[in-house]
């Protein structure tokens, strides 16, 4: 790969790992939200982002880099003070982590680009999970205004 290619593709990646931090830390909130008939779900979420938040922190030090790190906190998009409230929340972390992995899947070739659509693919399906609905592209919206990328700065509203 050309020096161009990879640190396009480096530089995706990081911005998967610090969405992946972001909803980790989204879920927590989730977590302590949701009502008791969807906290299996919330918990699924959750070890699903940290697992891919670990092997794409892995992934940047294989090729060189210094993997992102988390922030301390991060600013809600709205308040979280009840169950419905956290599902809406869920359903758009979803949608902005499936944005970021767009990203990815543009930059990145061969295996990591497979996984990448993968990965969008299930945040999509959470997404959907969650809202009780769908949308025809996701993570599209997010991608628009580009202001859907979390990073501590502008508060990724996990």
């Amino acid at each position: 790969m050309s020096q161009v290619t990879d640190r396009r593709r480096l530089e995706a990646l990081q911005a998967v790992l610090a969405a992946e931090h972001a909803a980790v830390y989204g879920y927590g909130v989730v977590g302590g939200r949701i009502g008791e008939s969807r906290r299996a779900e919330a918990r699924s979420a959750y070890d699903a982002h940290r697992a891919r938040r670990d092997a794409l922190a892995r992934e940047v030090r294989d090729l060189g880099g210094q993997p992102v790190a988390a922030a301390a906190a991060y600013t809600l998009p709205f308040p979280v003070p009840d169950s419905a409230a956290a599902v809406r929340f869920a359903a758009e972390l979803e949608e902005r982590v499936a944005g970021v992995y767009s990203d990815l899947v543009r930059a990145a070739g061969g295996e990591r680009r497979r996984e990448a659509a993968g990965a969008l693919r299930e945040a999509a399906v959470r997404a959907v999970r969650w809202r009780g609905g769908s949308v025809a592209f996701p993570g599209l919206a997010e991608r628009a205004g580009a202001a859907g990328t979390p990073t501590a700065s502008t508060a990724p509203t996990p």
